[in-house]
């Protein structure tokens, strides 16, 4: 399947509107119940996210009759829909609402992320902020740039890269494993600065549009990761898990690190990572 500048407006389309009918009608406006615990106290689920993600994925089967769509929340009830990402000729990886913590507590950091991938390759990837009403957009080859509501577009560029004292970035480490973690851990005062918005929605748009230098995560479910690594490329970045390997959306761990070069993402890992 081609995918064209077409194909990526009616994407961010789809997202726009169901944040616009779905999301921002409820935020600091979710009723009792509204708010549910999955895995953990951390790990949360909302009325909008489950909303968003039924009107997202029906739009998304109009527009792509015969794709596989692996939403977050359909996976949660069904985790076989991971194990068919690999071999559909045609996916789409859908998370209807990132940075739920943030947006459960009231916090206006949150976006609508979707992937289209052609047998486990990623070929088109969608960003939506539901409160600044754009969305940032990448197609495979063809750059990556943020589509505003008048249709107007801005193109995104990496930050240039400096030396590891002088960059600052997104730094995820919750997750890892030990001993990498303290291992990380203790090394990132070597960094001019690190920080987490609980929403890779936003961080991997800060880092496609300049403002930060890397990230660094550790679990990657496909949802959180496939649109933001396609943004981050297309932006003139480089990336790759922890030991150099390409990034494989079917891959749920091994870390990811990105960086706005080859010489800055080794820069990195040797500086964070290597023992």
């Amino acid at each position: 399947m081609r995918l064209g500048a077409r194909e990526a407006s009616a994407l961010a389309g789809i997202l726009r509107e169901a944040a616009q009918s779905e999301i921002m009608p409820r935020f600091r406006r979710l009723g009792a119940g509204g708010v549910r615990a999955k895995s953990g106290p951390q790990d949360l689920v909302t009325d909008a996210d489950e909303a968003a993600e039924r009107r997202i994925a029906a739009a998304l089967r109009r527009l792509f009759p015969d794709a596989l769509i692996v939403g977050e929340e359909a996976t949660a009830a069904d985790a076989s829909l991971l194990d068919r990402l690999a071999e559909a000729e045609c996916a789409l990886v859908l998370d209807p609402l990132d940075g739920t913590f943030n947006f459960a507590h009231g916090v206006p950091l949150f976006g609508v992320m979707a992937a289209v991938l052609a047998r486990g390759e990623v070929t088109l990837a969608a960003i939506h902020d539901p409160l600044g009403d754009d969305t940032a957009l990448a197609l495979r080859g063809e750059g990556a740039w943020v589509e505003r509501a008048d249709g107007t577009r801005v193109d995104l560029r990496v930050r240039p890269a400096e030396a590891p004292a002088r960059m600052g970035g997104i730094a995820s480490w919750q997750f890892l494993p030990e001993p990498l973690k303290s291992r990380v851990l203790g090394r990132l005062p070597r960094l001019a600065a690190t920080w987490s918005y609980r929403c890779a929605a936003h961080e991997y748009r800060l880092a496609a549009s300049g403002g930060c230098h890397f990230l660094l995560y550790h679990r990657l479910l496909p949802w959180d990761h496939a649109p933001g690594w396609l943004l981050h490329r297309e932006a003139g970045g480089h990336s790759a898990h922890f030991d150099g390997a390409e990034y494989w959306p079917r891959q749920v761990s091994g870390g990811l690190l990105c960086a706005p070069d080859r010489a800055s993402w080794e820069a990195l890992r040797e500086t964070l990572l290597e023992e």
